[in-house]
């Protein structure tokens, strides 16, 4: 599990003359192995901070601190293998091959990261299991439903065995029920691999089942409090 520090963080464009505040001065303390919600209207930040907290994108200002460690100091090719083995991510339109079948799919990252896994294709099958997939093996992203290709995408982004796992919207492009499953998945992986889990997200089913809701709006925390589902310790 890893903290994950940021520190008085911005992201400012230029958008012809004017300057558009993506971030602007955001402190926020994720403890190892929470799982926290960002919500906000389109345009709030929450893309921007999914891709600076991925090392994504670099900061104006500020800093993200992983595990202790302070990103911004990096250098590319660094930040880079600290991206690949460190940080898992989940899209809202899958971002699958087609022409790479199930298994294949969620083994993508250990191609490039190769992480300390004794049986990479192992951890791979485990995972396929541990969303309900084991019986779809052999089978291709046309072939699956949008929940299951979702699925994929989840069990893909921790076979690394990264620190923090990253999800932009989610239950976005799904239905209800198919949005509980997934919903219902990443709960299940946040609490038995122990990953500190960041939604952002507009489904408010969703961040009502996390364990933070971090509101943003204009680039700026405006609140930062305990879903309504979960009591302080």
């Amino acid at each position: 599990m890893s903290d994950l520090n940021l520190v008085t963080l911005t992201k400012h464009y230029r958008q012809g003359p004017a300057l558009v505040r993506a971030l602007d001065g955001v402190d926020i303390e994720i403890a190892g192995g929470q799982l926290v919600s960002i919500v906000g209207r389109s345009g709030s930040g929450k893309s921007t901070l999914l891709d600076l907290v991925g090392l994504l994108l670099r900061p104006t200002s500020g800093k993200v601190v992983l595990d202790g460690v302070e990103t911004g100091s990096l250098g590319d090719g660094k930040l880079a293998d600290l991206r690949g083995r460190h940080i898992g991510f989940v899209f809202q339109e899958y971002n699958l091959l087609p022409s790479l079948d199930l298994l294949e799919n969620v083994m993508l990252p250990l191609d490039y990261a190769k992480p300390n896994i004794k049986d990479p294709r192992k951890r791979a099958l485990d995972l396929i299991e541990m969303v309900g997939l084991a019986k779809r093996l052999g089978h291709y992203p046309t072939q699956l439903s949008g929940g299951e290709q979702q699925r994929v995408a989840i069990a893909r982004a921790f076979v690394n065995k990264p620190s923090v796992v990253l999800a932009d919207e989610p239950t976005g492009a799904v239905d209800t029920q198919t949005a509980a499953e997934i919903v219902a998945v990443i709960k299940k992986l946040n609490r038995d691999e122990h990953v500190t889990f960041v939604v952002a997200t507009h489904d408010l089913d969703l961040a009502a089942q996390t364990d933070r809701i971090i509101r943003l709006s204009d680039g700026k925390v405006i609140k930062d409090e305990l879903a309504p589902f979960r009591v302080a310790a």
